[in-house]
């Protein structure tokens, strides 16, 4: 009979086989020439084969505690993919952050372009996005006649980036490349047929869907449970999440109205943020001068908590820093390393177009929760758990609500460890927060359509629209207009993800806490979190169990 783990990983090998995205993004090589089959009938194979994983997984007897929680991990998460597949939500997906379209686009950043024959691959992968695209439409198309459509808001949204992607980035992209004659003309020819498929997928967008398209950006109760599943791994009590997401947010922003007062006596919080902005102690100018702030900062925590406060071996410590190429959302984001660590972990970001200067007391904190010990440490440790996890646990398995969690607890911890004692960095970390705690009221609110509370200082008594939740992001936080405009957009197009940062980081303070308490003077903290970031990602609801158990 074959093992809890053997299930998982032929699983993964016969997954990959399906998606040559996934596969390029994790590290299997043999496919880096292809696209991802997006047709009904590419979704479709991948669903039969967690459908028949599941039912091998359900039948099979661990064999010990390890493949236990390796049953739960797999049950919970592929489950709830084909919850998500029935539901319409999988041949439907569309939105600006985190869906095929973006998919296909995204790869080419993962790929090797070193030598003539990595670009000659990558001239071939080129070639294959028109039939990706095209079984994309053919997707979406399906999924519209089933009465299953994005908001008109994903699907312009998403046409503007396709117009970006079509206009330039391809071109760029192989226009660097240092090769041979016939390699150089299958580039230009690739890069050719991919802006084009990028045009006419804009264009179908545009005139095809968008006129099939709801108006309505709320998704209503049902699917945002469904999505709040997904995104946390728990049954959450929506309406305690609500009314906690407020308390949390008044909380910190009681705060920084005190760290204000430090840095400007006497002004508003936004007339700080704007006094910070301009202090060149806090700028750093041009994209090369904000590449080399991140992975200077970025390199330093590595070396600060290796064996102080985290074990970190020789394969964790290179953390690549990078800026994002063109045309999707701003802000700061984390892939990892591939299985045997050839390809590092990189931290990206994404900048407004046209922006020169960049106020880094608005970002220390972003480099923390990317790198280490954010997703960094977390998940490059996964990745690294090879003789203890299986490659579905360390390789293929996220959940948002345990990631960006941890990502945002870390945020906390390098203020407890001193890293943030500058009041104007902590300024930065703490509306980093109220951010967060903003995404948890305004996403649960706008989609669930929710009242506004008295006290709030904010419209009290009205209900959530679009158009408030944008108001109260640009008037009760510090964040930049461009990164709250996009913030809107993705909260709408990818319902119950938001919340998953504040939910998850809630979580991790609690599990800390109770094994304080537990444990009493034998606590070690080192030891809590090497034990935790050991066992992989996982839902909220399975890593609470987990962890009460250390």
């Amino acid at each position: 009979m074959a093992s809890v783990h053997d299930i998982s990983n032929k699983y993964v090998t016969d997954y990959v086989a399906l998606d040559p995205i996934t596969a390029t993004s994790l590290g299997f090589a043999g496919s880096d020439d292809k696209m991802t089959d997006f047709s009904p009938e590419g979704h479709a194979a991948r669903d039969e084969l967690a459908a028949r994983a599941l039912a091998d997984i359900e039948a099979t007897e661990p064999a010990d505690a390890s493949e236990a929680a390796a049953k739960a991990v797999f049950l919970e998460r592929n489950g709830l993919e084909r919850e998500l597949y029935a539901a319409g939500l999988v041949e439907s997906s569309l939105n600006v952050i985190a869906s095929p379209i973006q998919s296909v686009r995204d790869i080419f950043d993962q790929m090797p372009a070193d030598t003539p024959e990595q670009w000659a691959t990558i001239g071939r992968r080129l070639a294959a996005v028109p039939g990706s695209l095209s079984g994309l439409r053919a997707s979406l198309s399906h999924a519209a006649s089933q009465g299953n459509v994005s908001a008109v808001r994903q699907v312009t949204k998403v046409a503007e980036q396709c117009d970006t992607w079509a206009g330039s980035f391809f071109g760029s992209f192989v226009a660097k490349a240092d090769v041979p004659a016939s390699v150089r003309a299958d580039l230009d020819s690739g890069a050719a047929a991919a802006s084009a498929a990028y045009a006419e997928f804009a264009s179908f967008l545009r005139t095809t869907l968008a006129p099939l398209a709801p108006e309505k950006d709320a998704v209503g109760e049902e699917r945002y449970r469904l999505g709040s599943r997904y995104f946390t791994g728990s049954r959450l009590d929506l309406a305690e999440a609500y009314a906690w997401g407020w308390e949390e947010f008044l909380g910190i922003e009681a705060e920084m109205k005190q760290v204000a007062a430090r840095l400007k006596p006497g002004a508003t919080l936004a007339e700080t943020a704007a006094y910070l902005d301009e202090h060149p102690r806090y700028q750093v100018h041009g994209q090369a001068g904000l590449q080399a702030w991140m992975q200077e900062l970025s390199d330093k925590a590595l070396l600060d908590l290796r064996d102080v406060h985290f074990d970190l071996p020789d394969a964790l410590m290179n953390l690549e820093c990078k800026i994002a190429p063109p045309g999707g959302g701003v802000g700061a984001y984390y892939t990892p390393p591939t299985a045997d660590f050839s390809r590092p972990g990189r931290m990206w970001w994404s900048i407004a177009e046209g922006k020169t200067v960049f106020p880094t007391w608005r970002e220390t904190s972003t480099v923390y929760h990317e790198g280490v010990p954010g997703h960094h440490l977390q998940c490059a440790t996964a990745v690294y758990q090879s003789e203890t996890l299986n490659d579905f646990q360390r390789l293929m398995c996220w959940v948002s609500g345990h990631g960006e969690g941890w990502a945002l607890y870390s945020e906390r911890l390098m203020r407890e460890l001193g890293y943030l004692d500058d009041d104007g960095d902590l300024l930065g970390m703490l509306d980093a927060h109220l951010f967060r705690a903003a995404r948890v009221i305004i996403d649960i609110g706008m989609h669930l359509e929710l009242e506004i509370p008295q006290g709030t200082g904010f419209h009290p008594g009205e209900r959530w629209t679009p158009e408030l939740g944008l108001e109260f992001m640009l008037t009760r936080t510090l964040s930049e207009p461009a990164h709250v405009h996009d913030e809107i957009d993705r909260y709408l197009g990818w319902a119950g993800q938001a919340p998953a940062y504040k939910i998850g980081e809630r979580l991790w303070l609690a599990a800390r806490e109770d094994a304080r308490t537990r444990k009493g003077a034998d606590f070690d903290l080192k030891q809590f979190h090497q034990q935790a970031l050991e066992m992989g990602s996982m839902g909220l609801d399975t890593l609470r169990e987990r962890l009460a158990a250390l």
